[in-house]
């Protein structure tokens, strides 16, 4: 049997059920800080899309939500949701999981390519010169 998801001593359904001041006070101080500052705009906009979007899901229709909002904290009403979330180049997929309460939207649509070294081209070292062609 899988391990039931517990975030700080509540599960999934109780911190649903949480007034957002409630579930503020669960955060770690950074996350904690940014949401008693209050939502910005953009934030706002996102997650009346993400409420529209679930209300849809209910009726059993499907579509993911498109945002350059990456630093929002993902709230536990999100869960079960699908965002494309922007990374500076194109929108990555990622389906809000109850393991990612807490975490920024940003973490989850790596900015950068990890780099993978091949062999060396011709001319990219002074070796490489009397690498003999094939």
């Amino acid at each position: 049997m899988p391990k039931e998801f517990m975030y700080r001593g509540h599960d999934i359904s109780s911190l649903q059920s949480m007034s957002m001041d409630e579930f503020i006070n669960l955060l770690p101080s950074r996350q904690r800080r940014s949401l008693q500052r209050g939502l910005t705009p953009e934030q706002r906009i996102l997650l009346e899309k993400m409420r529209k979007a679930q209300e849809a899901a209910k009726n059993g229709e499907e579509g993911t939500i498109k945002t350059h909002v990456r630093d929002m904290i993902i709230l536990p009403e999100m869960v079960g949701v699908k965002i494309s979330v922007h990374n500076g180049k194109e929108f990555i997929p990622v389906e809000i999981r109850p393991e990612m309460i807490g975490h920024y939207l940003g973490e989850f649509a790596i900015t950068n390519k990890p780099v993978r070294h091949g062999t060396p081209g011709i001319g990219a070292s002074r070796s490489s010169m009397y690498v003999p062609l094939k």
